[in-house]
């Protein structure tokens, strides 16, 4: 490993490639020229079609669904990188799958989200900038640096243009886990804090018991790092209103995960609008007006670019 190379070159894999051309513009270079697929039995390859030697090369591959194919693809696509002498290898994952199991919940558990980390490692990428990690130990899975940014400030950026300085906002916690990261976010819009309190009977599913906090007659917003299914999003939105007294919810997450249901139920759900980053992409033949997307193409770009010129990325996490 070097500690800089020559020049920045950006490839995509295919989960993401609109935010790839993004962050492309952002930084002001083309997009490098590379062919990604599968050959008919489902094997995934791929061909890189200029010189990478020397090069700061940066991989964008969120690792969402489909999950193993889109790993897969990542990791063979550092191999591909590392065989051709590229001075450093960076994997740029918006969204790091396999991020929930982080810890052994029950004997005989698996811990992939470590055994994801040893994958990537070994396949030769020298650091990882992803966002907004499920679990902020996952950093210390890596034994290479790994860079995980803030979704908070574009979400900061969006309310206080929407609401300013209005007294009757809130923010509310969808539970216990995430209250850190919700007071965090409730301080740089100086609003009061509420928590939802729910039991989790089984996995994708929670009952809603209580809510800490006063939010009768508030305008809500309820703050997660990921939706998968919706129904614990739209289950706390429901007890915000109808037990809470709420006047309103909004939703905002970093990634738009939404898998089975989910867009459903938020259609069908008292939510006004559930804001997501486009860490995961939308998906394509799902439409759902309450749905509101906001690009992190310009974070990740000043992330690169000072990741290349050897600065200071610590700003980008406040």
């Amino acid at each position: 490993m070097i500690a800089h190379g020559k020049d920045i070159k950006i490839f995509s894999g295919t989960s993401n490639r609109p935010l790839a051309e993004a962050i492309c513009k952002e930084v002001g270079v083309q997009l490098g020229n590379a062919e990604v697929g599968a050959f008919s039995d489902g094997e995934n390859f791929v061909s890189i079609y200029e010189t990478v030697r020397g090069s700061d090369v940066f991989v964008v591959q969120s690792t969402c669904a489909p999950v193993n194919d889109n790993l897969m693809e990542m990791l063979i696509m550092i191999d591909a990188f590392k065989r051709a002498s590229a001075g450093r290898i960076t994997a740029v994952m918006p969204y790091f799958g396999y991020a929930r199991q982080d810890r052994k919940t029950k004997p005989r558990d698996p811990i992939s989200a470590k055994l994801v980390a040893n994958l990537i490692t070994r396949a030769g990428a020298d650091r990882v900038l992803t966002m907004d990690l499920h679990a902020n130990q996952i950093q210390g899975f890596f034994d290479i640096p790994v860079d995980n940014l803030l979704g908070s400030p574009i979400f900061t950026q969006y309310f206080h243009d929407r609401f300013g300085e209005q007294d009757d906002v809130m923010v509310v916690s969808p539970d216990v886990g995430s209250v850190a990261r919700a007071r965090a976010f409730a301080q740089k819009l100086g609003m009061p804090l509420a928590i939802v309190d729910k039991r989790r009977q089984k996995a994708n599913s929670s009952e809603v018991m209580n809510i800490i906090g006063d939010v009768r007659d508030k305008r809500v917003i309820l703050l997660d790092d990921m939706v998968d299914t919706g129904g614990s999003l739209c289950g706390a939105a429901k007890a915000l209103v109808e037990i809470g007294g709420a006047k309103s919810v909004t939703a905002c997450a970093s990634h738009g995960v939404l898998s089975g249901p989910a867009v459903q139920r938020i259609q069908d759900s008292v939510l006004e609008e559930c804001i997501f980053l486009d860490t995961v992409p939308p998906k394509p033949d799902v439409k759902c007006d309450k749905i509101k997307y906001l690009s992190v193409a310009h974070m990740f770009a000043e992330a690169i670019e000072r990741i290349y010129e050897e600065v200071s990325v610590s700003k980008l996490f406040v």
